[in-house]
């Protein structure tokens, strides 16, 4: 069975920092995008920042200069580095990816379970 795990999140202060980590384990062949989306209270899913596996990189205008998107495909880990984090980044942070497995069958958007981010002082 494959797993994505989401880790990392917690409670910082306004103008700090969090590295969040997913790193995907089980019978992948190869992983495609990654993304991460986050989701805060009454609000819709959005999307933070994406990777391709190429390294191609994008992200919400809401981030931009701010989060940085990486990926190490030996490990099967993508990550997220917020800096001068905001009381509206506060949300549950959720990684994605499109991915084959081990037989050839291609997923596309495999969710991981979350991670809390909450900034506050």
């Amino acid at each position: 069975q494959v797993q994505f795990v989401e880790s990392g999140g917690g409670l910082v202060q306004p103008g700090g920092s969090l590295r969040l980590s997913c790193a995907a384990s089980g019978s992948i062949f190869s992983i495609y995008a990654m993304a991460w989306y986050r989701q805060a209270p009454g609000k819709q899913r959005e999307l933070v920042a994406a990777i391709t596996s190429g390294g191609s990189t994008n992200y919400a205008d809401s981030v931009k200069g701010r989060f940085t998107i990486s990926r190490d495909n030996a490990k099967n880990t993508v990550y997220l580095q917020m800096n001068s984090l905001k009381p509206e980044d506060t949300a549950v942070y959720y990684c994605n990816a499109d991915w084959r497995d081990g037989r050839g069958f291609y997923h596309e958007g495999s969710w991981g379970q979350g991670t809390q981010v909450t900034v506050s002082s």
